[in-house]
């Protein structure tokens, strides 16, 4: 497996948690900290950390914690309205939501969106950039596709690298980050995706990476 792709099924990618089965924990008197440390922040942290692309393919709502699942490669159908309305029940976001849109959409736009508890719609999303693409419902399939069969045809290991190295750079120092720069850049210089990608630079053709 060389991507992994995040799509939700019925008319949604995520409607949020399930209020219903989390509230009826712990004889209906939950410790929402506890269960957020055992389900979404485990979750959160393995998407961040797995050396694999991760594509989201998002249609219709997008909300809760359905947000920090989706903030990888996005592509989005019209009908994807997104929403942190944690407020309304009187939480702060979780997921990682107070981590990333943020760094994504500036703290401006994250604060209106968590504190107000609006949703935005798909053209919005994409402008403050929250998703990458939007395409019509019926063409997000295709478009997903198309978007995963880019992703598999190239270098697996660079891109779990690059992944990791972007992400680390929301809390790193330009010296630290300069040095894991230099770290992978000796891993990554005796692959043989390398140097088949150096080869096909010089032969003027298309690369055939192998993932090794």
């Amino acid at each position: 497996m060389r991507c992994i792709v995040l799509r939700g099924k019925g008319r949604g990618f995520s409607a949020g948690t399930e209020l219903a089965e989390v509230t009826e924990r712990d004889g209906g008197n939950p410790d929402l900290g506890k269960y957020l440390r055992e389900t979404y922040s485990r979750l959160i942290a393995r998407k961040a950390e797995i050396e694999k692309p991760i594509a989201a393919s998002l249609h219709g709502p997008v909300y809760g914690a359905g947000v920090g699942l989706a903030l990888a490669s996005r592509v989005a159908a019209e009908s994807a309205t997104f929403s942190v309305a944690f407020v309304k029940i009187e939480l702060i976001p979780d997921a990682g939501v107070t981590f990333f849109p943020p760094k994504v959409v500036g703290l401006g736009k994250a604060m209106e969106m968590s504190m107000l508890g609006e949703s935005v719609d798909a053209e919005e999303a994409r402008r403050i950039g929250l998703v990458n693409r939007v395409f019509t419902d019926e063409k997000l399939e295709e478009e997903t596709r198309t978007l995963a069969g880019r992703l598999v045809a190239m270098p697996t290991m660079a891109l779990g690298r690059i992944k990791q190295a972007l992400y680390a750079s929301f809390e790193t120092e330009l010296p630290t980050a300069l040095e894991r720069e230099a770290a992978n850049q000796t891993l990554y210089g005796y692959t043989q995706d390398h140097k088949e990608g150096v080869a096909a630079f010089f032969e003027k053709r298309e690369a055939d990476f192998a993932g090794s």
